[in-house]
């Protein structure tokens, strides 16, 4: 994964800030609802195992293999962890792509001496991409492309204030309208989808806020968040193919693909701000 440098200048920003915040406020209290935003990076993870898996006899099992009339396996040359630059593995691909994120955000927190506990809920939008290539013999290549149409969270924290900064663990379910992509160098075959998929999965990490006045924070966070994504499916039909091409050897219909990675999971860095009433 990788981090821009505005963010890592911010995050210093925010470290000399947190001085004279603590210097200067030793008594503020956390207890209370707020609002507020953020804006980060979603840093992928780099799938490189990651494949494509079929279906040639429309059973709904993936496990089966694209075989030529010769009984050769269709997709040998193999499959890459991102987005092709052509038809062959020599070509090679782009890795999966870190994107902005912004995101609104209000909570409720409940203070106990030290101890602060409360609730967050938040919902925006990342530009972080996620893509996997298989490659045919023909050779061709088939690319699937996801990325957050948008998401919400919810999530728990605990924490412990001191000097007018909170240092906090969260964690909490995850939803995501995820939408998906598909392209190809196959111009014989008919290819269609069942395009935007939606998504339940987790986030959990944490974070500090540092107090800049009674009523405003700032804060930096991390999350590791993970939604499970095995809807999207490719379904591959004759078009214009011969009824020799590998998809349709074994039923007519043609085959179904999708990705053999469920998991669309990133690394969320935020830099937060807050308004308390």
């Amino acid at each position: 994964m990788k981090f821009s440098s505005p963010l890592m200048l911010a995050t210093a920003s925010l470290a000399l800030l947190a001085t004279p915040a603590f210097a200067q406020s030793e008594d503020e209290q956390w207890e209370g609802g707020y609002i507020g935003g953020s804006i980060g990076i979603g840093a992928q993870n780099n799938d490189r195992n990651e494949g494509v898996v079929f279906d040639t006899n429309l059973d709904g099992d993936y496990s089966d293999t694209v075989r030529t009339v010769l009984g050769a396996d269709a997709f040998s040359p193999g499959f890459c962890g991102g987005a092709a630059n052509g038809t062959a593995p020599i070509d090679g691909c782009r890795g999966d792509k870190d994107g902005l994120e912004y995101y609104g955000r209000a909570g409720y927190d409940v203070q106990n001496g030290n101890i602060v506990f409360g609730v967050v809920l938040d919902g925006g939008k990342s530009k972080s991409r996620d893509s996997v290539t298989a490659y045919s013999t023909t050779p061709a290549f088939y690319t699937f492309t996801r990325e957050l149409d948008y998401s919400l969270g919810a999530r728990a924290r605990v924490g412990y204030a001191a000097r007018g900064a909170l240092f906090y663990a969260t964690g909490g379910a995850a939803y995501a309208k995820i939408d998906n992509g598909f392209a190809t160098s196959n111009g014989a075959n008919s290819f269609s989808t069942n395009g935007k998929t939606s998504s339940w999965g987790y986030s959990y990490g944490g974070g500090t806020e540092v107090k800049i006045s009674r009523n405003f924070s700032l804060g930096l966070e991390y999350l590791y968040t993970n939604y499970v994504d095995d809807d999207f499916v490719v379904a591959v039909g004759p078009g214009t193919a011969a009824a020799t091409n590998p998809f349709l050897l074994t039923n007519a219909a043609g085959t179904n693909m999708k990705r053999d990675d469920s998991d669309f999971d990133m690394h969320n860095i935020r830099l937060t701000a807050a308004f308390r009433f």
